[in-house]
């Protein structure tokens, strides 16, 4: 954890809500991959601080509202 701050946030993925539209695996493929039926594969690691803007950008991007980022 780091000093004074909450824990660095993770991707989320809701598996029910996602139908696998992809936007977020073309918007931030750096922790985003895609599985062989074209749903997203979440990197496990927090999102590093310099790539938090491109995570936000894809979690916005969800025309379902499945991805999101969680600080546990």
């Amino acid at each position: 954890m780091r000093r004074n701050d909450s824990p660095a946030p993770r991707l989320r993925v809701d598996p029910i809500a996602c139908q696998g539209h992809g936007l977020c695996i073309e918007a931030f493929p750096e922790m985003v991959g895609r599985d062989p039926w074209g749903f997203p594969v979440l990197s496990p690691n927090p999102v590093p601080p310099h790539l938090l803007r491109h995570a936000e950008r894809a979690v916005a991007l969800c025309p379902v509202l499945a991805l999101r980022m969680a600080k546990d």
